[in-house]
């Protein structure tokens, strides 16, 4: 099927998406011009549809993205020499809007299976974690890392081991190097699982804990406790030192504000309240493995998908990810919380030059006023360290045909589907309400997705044009690719592809069904 050459997303855009490579010296007829392009176009890139004076808007799926820094010809490459970020004036005050819920996918499942726990929140896994309160107590998860995953089943020897194993063997027998031809990853003991209804143990290091202000501790302390309450965690191992400003009363405090009632066990170990560090690290072991024989004994039971929480998270983005991969995300979201779920989307710099259309979703004036206010705050934070939102594309973004930060954010925002925006959430605030909620974090997808998971997210559905390996340690993470090249060269970290939106094989709607069923 031959693919169509480029895409007007919007019926207003004057900036028009490359879906293949466009030479020098073709002519396209759209709409009613007929426009030559004037030098090659690569895939994902854009061109002109019009002739556009210095200081012109330019368009893209309706709403400003830039703003011209030359002429611009009909049928010209639109890149950073011709174009910077521009966006349009922030209004305050909602308008009118109306969501009309999409009815149920024709096969559309009612139910998963899952973990129910004692405060009634479902979890899609089990998981037993091992947190550090401070960085110096990372050699002590990393001494547990090496023994317990093995020894309980969760790990093999990996391919990795058999190879170097192999060359040092070859090289103590003095024999030329010669690695095996295939790599199994079989060798050594493979125990099976002591705790067969945990899906495994997670050690969740970080370089954090010590040193900043008391608010970036209590930052940390309010993150971990997100981790411990989830409900995709049986229990948790907190090691401390003891001296740090991320204290075991901090913790225990947000633990505390985030389940009162907290029921499942958490260990605390301070290592200057110990004699001998080989006393602890037993004392570890042994307490660790009495709780975990407890937590095994939950089971997986039916659960209404309304109890899905998907956080909607964009990595390595392309010139494609916004209208392939995040609309089917989109898609699949609004069909969610029509069925009573919830979704998360976070990431304010990607957020900017949409922040109208958000603020007429917000379901309340304090919804929108709180959005606003947060995303302010973040804005000013920021330009006080010499830096704003414009500068949010990576290199990569760029390369693929995201130029500025406004067009980046419209392909985005669209995978937060349409539905209104229930509650604004700060970082590290626990989901309380059903449906669309904004959550304030970085625009990296490390540290949005580890915050939405903390804020309660218990499934991520994260769109990649570029590939990267980012997932989450207790949630898991479907990577969705925005073009099919890509799902098939890095095809051991996609689990779904958008890529037949754009040769016109399948719909958005179609692949969202498909995506909801996954």
């Amino acid at each position: 099927m031959s693919i169509q050459p480029y895409l007007q997303i919007d019926e207003h855009d004057n900036l028009l998406v490359a879906l293949k490579p466009l030479a020098k010296g073709e002519r396209y007829t759209i709409g009613s011009k007929t426009v030559e392009i004037r030098q090659d176009i690569p895939e994902k890139h854009k061109f002109s549809l019009v002739d556009l004076e210095q200081g012109e808007q330019a368009i893209m799926y309706g709403i400003i993205v830039g703003s011209t820094t030359q002429p611009v010809q009909a049928g010209e490459l639109i890149s950073t020499a011709n174009l910077h970020h521009a966006t349009s004036t922030v209004d305050n005050a909602r308008k009118s809007f109306t969501w009309h819920p999409p009815a149920p996918f024709a096969n559309q499942q009612s139910e998963f299976m899952g973990f129910r726990r004692h405060d009634g929140r479902c979890g899609t896994a089990n998981y037993w974690i091992f947190i550090p309160l401070v960085f110096c107590s990372n050699q002590e998860l990393l001494l547990l890392k090496d023994i317990l995953p093995r020894l309980l089943g969760y790990t093999k020897p990996s391919r990795y081991e058999e190879f170097a194993s192999t060359l040092i063997e070859q090289m103590r027998a003095g024999t030329a190097l010669s690695p095996p031809p295939v790599l199994s990853g079989s060798s050594g003991s493979w125990k099976p699982r002591l705790f067969p209804n945990i899906d495994g143990i997670k050690f969740l290091t970080h370089n954090l804990g010590c040193g900043g202000t008391r608010s970036d501790a209590r930052s940390l302390c309010a993150l971990l406790a997100g981790y411990i309450t989830h409900p995709n965690v049986a229990g948790a191992t907190v090691i401390s030192l003891g001296c740090q400003n991320a204290e075991i009363s901090m913790l225990k405090h947000e633990i505390n504000d985030r389940d009162p009632d907290c029921r499942k066990p958490v260990l605390f170990f301070d290592r200057q309240s110990w004699n001998q560090p080989q006393e602890m690290t037993e004392a570890i072991i042994q307490q660790t493995l009495q709780e975990m024989a407890e937590a095994n004994k939950a089971i997986r039971t039916p659960v209404p998908v309304s109890e899905l929480i998907i956080g909607v998270e964009c990595g390595g983005s392309d010139g494609f990810s916004g209208i392939s991969a995040n609309p089917v995300i989109g898609k699949t979201i609004d069909h969610l919380v029509a069925a009573g779920g919830s979704s998360i989307l976070s990431e304010f710099p990607e957020l900017c030059g949409v922040e109208n259309e958000l603020i007429s979703r917000c379901s309340s004036d304090e919804t929108s006023e709180r959005f606003i206010r947060l995303l302010s705050s973040y804005r000013n934070h920021a330009l006080h360290f010499g830096v704003d939102f414009d500068m949010n594309p990576s290199p990569g973004n760029i390369r693929d045909g995201l130029i500025t930060d406004a067009m980046k954010s419209a392909g985005a925002a669209k995978k937060g589907g349409t539905s209104p925006i229930v509650r604004v959430l700060d970082y590290t605030e626990r989901l309380e309400h059903k449906g669309l909620n904004l959550l304030c974090t970085p625009g990296g997808d490390v540290e949005s997705t580890t915050a939405m998971v903390g804020s309660g997210a218990n499934l991520i559905m994260f769109s990649t044009g570029l590939g990267t390996p980012t997932g989450n340690a207790i949630v898991p993470v479907i990577k969705v690719s925005s073009n099919s090249t890509i799902a098939r060269r890095l095809s051991y970290m996609i689990d779904f592809d958008t890529g037949p939106v754009l040769s016109g094989e399948r719909t958005i709607p179609s692949l969202s069904e498909d995506l909801m069923s996954l």
